[in-house]
């Protein structure tokens, strides 16, 4: 099962996966990914802050939670992504650093430092 199906259950055919006596079928829901794909709506936030509380029920139950008692609509959201700032990427490129590594040196680096990094990974263009 992938979490499509998890989620199209929950939110559009009500189908009841894991009545089955297949145990992959639970074993492969996952919670967590579950109630943030489901905290970006309005309508379904307050619901899964419920189940956030309560983590420690089984994953039938949670799953049943939310597909017994959200109402049946289409929902669909991007996941948000943390974006990285262009001086990480000049950092980044200019010394072969990793993420880790780049963002130590931005916090260490000063404001004339990035202006001379800036400049020396110019590759030129419109931006």
């Amino acid at each position: 099962m992938k979490l499509t199906d998890y989620l199209n259950a929950i939110n559009y055919t009500k189908d009841s996966l894991m009545n089955t006596e297949d145990e992959s079928v639970e074993k492969e829901y996952v919670p967590f990914v579950v109630n943030r794909c489901l905290s970006y709506f309005p309508d379904t936030v307050l619901h899964s802050n419920e189940i956030n509380k309560l983590n420690h029920l089984e994953k039938k139950l949670q799953f049943d939670y939310f597909r017994l008692s959200l109402r049946k609509r289409k929902r669909f959201s991007k996941w948000f992504k943390k974006e990285d700032p262009e001086e990480l990427n000049m950092i980044k490129s200019h010394f072969k650093y990793s993420n880790k590594r780049a963002k130590e040196a931005l916090s260490i680096l000063s404001s004339e430092d990035i202006k001379n990094i800036k400049r020396n990974t110019y590759e030129g263009g419109v931006k």
